[in-house]
């Protein structure tokens, strides 16, 4: 019953106001070839997770903690009135930190398949294309950018605020090339990736800096509370207990 029900779903895709990439947006063509994008970083995302749970029990309680996080954070609808659409936090910088850049794509993903499941944000067509902006380009990039800034040797809450605001940021351009590609027909991409993505910088660059700051404020409170995390996860060596 339900695998009929789950299939009709995917079949007759309805379009849907919600966050994300809606129901039925990305063409069949489309929505398979972001699938097919996203599935080698879930998959060595769970090969990762499984290794690292075997080395350090204390893997899974994290991955639970920053997990919910991402679910939490990437749950807060804010409407674009320029885009007739709803903007909202990533929430992958946080967890690319803590748990590592394939292990935050896991983490994307069972985020984005229980909101397409339970809350009609996004959709089950478009998971893969939510997975590999939110979860692939939002995760490395965000890991990029927390190395880049820890390389300069800036302070850990500027290396968290630009994780945060690259999660951000990141995502919503890989979310307009996605529609960009499926959707501009006859006009410039160029200028249809441009459009949609200047669409949502009225909301998304404030949500950017503050994501930015609580990532930064983060990652300085575990390491005033719990250095221990820090230098389990391999991020703050000289912290001491």
């Amino acid at each position: 019953m339900f695998a009929g029900v789950a299939l009709l779903t995917l079949l007759i895709p309805a379009p849907a106001a919600a966050m994300h990439i809606s129901e039925g947006i990305l063409p069949a063509g489309w929505a398979l070839f972001w699938f097919l994008a996203a599935a080698p970083f879930v998959a060595l995302g769970v090969r990762q997770i499984n290794r690292r749970k075997q080395i350090d029990p204390m893997y899974i309680p994290l991955l639970g903690i920053f997990g919910a996080a991402v679910f939490v954070f990437s749950c807060f609808p804010i409407p674009v009135p320029v885009a007739g659409s709803t903007a909202h936090p990533a929430g992958t910088g946080l967890s690319a930190i803590f748990l590592g850049p394939f292990a935050s794509v896991v983490v994307a993903f069972v985020s984005l398949l229980l909101q397409a499941l339970f809350l009609a944000h996004g959709g089950l067509t478009t998971l893969g294309g939510n997975t590999f902006s939110m979860g692939v380009v939002g995760s490395f990039g965000a890991f990029g950018a927390f190395l880049l800034v820890r390389r300069l040797g800036l302070p850990l809450f500027w290396c968290g605020f630009a994780a945060g605001v690259a999660a951000d940021l990141l995502t919503y351009l890989s979310t307009s090339l996605e529609l960009a590609l499926a959707l501009h027909g006859d006009l410039s991409f160029w200028l249809v990736l441009g459009q949609i993505y200047l669409a949502f910088m009225p909301t998304q660059i404030p949500l950017a800096l503050l994501e930015g700051a609580v990532t930064g404020g983060i990652l300085v409170y575990v390491r005033k509370n719990r250095p221990d995390i820090l230098r389990r996860v391999g991020l703050v060596k000289e912290a001491r207990a």
